[in-house]
């Protein structure tokens, strides 16, 4: 049976459940859903496809990925591997924000990885007020004002576009 491989470097739960979506149109696979931030060591040689999803926070991703692409650069490099980014500026679609070349995010991942993968998908994440730290939310709220977006910290929003990340699942399934 072929294998594939989902990690994901997630803050509030959105990458992941993205991943997790993408994962349920991998018939056939035998998949595995790994968190970035366990700092795990899988051989990724037994992956016939290999998916990191990373979210952003305050303009960055978490460390744990770029710790993770160091030690496996060459393997990603020597594999049918991905990547997608997920953040909220990605809404913007109009602006092509949710884009490789419109994401500001994965052109400094691309400047600052070792990896430049040959797939890469951008997905507007989710808005969960409710669930982050006071600070965060003042952060979050002061940033959504200055962007056109939401500000009502009492509101969960999610912007994920699930008909382009099926777009993305399919087109990454049938990937030689």
């Amino acid at each position: 049976m072929k294998r594939a491989i989902f990690l994901y470097s997630s803050r509030e739960g959105q990458t992941k459940k993205i991943l997790s979506f993408i994962m349920q149109r991998f018939t056939g696979y035998q998949c595995d859903l790994v968190d970035l931030h366990d700092h795990p060591r899988p051989d990724l040689s037994q992956y016939d496809k290999i998916l990191i999803g990373a979210s952003i926070r305050y303009g960055h991703f978490h460390s744990s990925l770029y710790r993770f692409i160091d030690v496996h650069q060459k393997a990603l490099v020597h594999s049918k591997a991905a990547f997608l980014c997920v953040n909220l500026t990605a809404r913007k679609e109009e602006l092509l924000k949710d884009t490789p070349e419109g994401s500001v995010y994965v052109q400094k991942f691309l400047k600052k990885s070792k990896w430049s993968p040959e797939m890469i998908g951008v997905f507007a994440g989710a808005l969960r007020y409710p669930r982050y730290r006071f600070i965060d939310k003042m952060m979050i709220k002061l940033i959504m004002s200055m962007t056109g977006g939401e500000t009502d910290t009492s509101k969960e929003v999610e912007y994920t576009n699930w008909q382009k990340v099926s777009d993305f699942a399919n087109s990454f399934l049938v990937c030689k």
